[in-house]
């Protein structure tokens, strides 16, 4: 989205945002950054600290994805589900105990490899080149994954495509109208931009290109094809692995300490404040918009 362009949810004209790269929709909320992905490049992956990152994130996403999938088998038609951007395998691996045909697509090599070493069915590539011809899914999840992907038209027209008809699209990930991320824009607004590139990822591998909430989300949705059934929220923060969480973005080492404990200060108030992860579900119901 430039100046020139038109927001991806409304059609809205974007205004410029808080930094040179970010823009935001007047109208529905939409927020998108000009930051580019450098999946695969080696000296994009030496920032962060992968063996550090997966400490600190398993015990926040092994829950949340438990709790995810009590959500979502009720609601599933089929068992067949697709994991976009799975990672380690963790949420394949949980999908496949409640008894899914749960696989997982990686496009990051190193990461990818090693879940395969660790038995987890994942196929190396990006959605939805590395699947085969006419190959066809009961549920496609993204979690954590399609704010990082630019082009989030094409994506949900190849999810209509590779899913069966009343099939189900789950995307998780970070919310506009966080805590954490209302916070980063304050300080930012202040002159203090660190808190707000690294709710962007900026400079990482794979950086945040959409902040979207849970409406804007859902209006997207529906012009390609998809109903939104179901909306909730889940924990961005727990106080097991945070440290390392933190730690894992090598040049902000310096300041782990402090942002660690004042996140533990703040995390009994967490659950009243404005959650920081929107989970919308979506069923596949018609044909995507021409042009879309």
């Amino acid at each position: 989205m430039t100046p020139r362009e038109t927001c991806c949810c409304c059609d809205a004209p974007p205004q410029t945002g808080l930094a040179p790269w970010h823009l935001v929709c007047p109208t529905c909320g939409y927020e998108r950054a000009h930051l580019e992905p450098a999946i695969n490049v080696g000296s994009a992956h030496d920032e962060l600290d992968e063996a550090q990152r997966d400490t600190g994130l398993r015990a926040l996403r092994d829950q949340n994805f438990r709790q995810l999938l009590d959500r979502l088998v009720p609601q599933l038609p089929g068992k067949r589900l697709l994991d976009v951007g799975a990672a380690h395998g963790w949420f394949v691996q949980r999908a496949a105990e409640r008894g899914l045909q749960a696989e997982g697509i990686e496009p990051d090599e190193a990461v990818c490899a090693q879940a395969q070493r660790n038995g987890a069915p994942l196929r190396p590539g990006f959605f939805p080149q590395a699947l085969r011809e006419g190959e066809r899914f009961d549920a496609i999840a993204f979690n954590d994954v399609f704010e990082h992907i630019p082009d989030a038209a094409g994506i949900l027209r190849a999810c209509h495509e590779r899913l069966e008809q009343g099939g189900l699209l789950v995307v998780n990930l970070p919310s506009s109208r966080g805590v954490f991320y209302r916070t980063s824009k304050l300080l930012q607004r202040l002159g203090l931009p660190g808190s707000f590139e690294r709710m962007w990822q900026k400079g990482l591998p794979s950086p945040h290109v959409h902040y979207f909430d849970a409406a804007n989300l859902s209006r997207l949705g529906a012009r390609h094809g998809f109903e939104a059934i179901d909306t909730f929220h889940l924990p961005s923060v727990r106080v097991r692995g945070l440290y390392s969480r933190i730690a894992s973005v090598r040049s902000g080492r310096w300041k782990a300490p402090i942002v660690w404990l004042g996140v533990v200060l703040a995390y009994p108030l967490l659950a009243v404040l404005p959650a920081d992860i929107d989970v919308v579900v979506f069923r596949r119901v018609a044909a995507p918009r021409s042009g879309g």
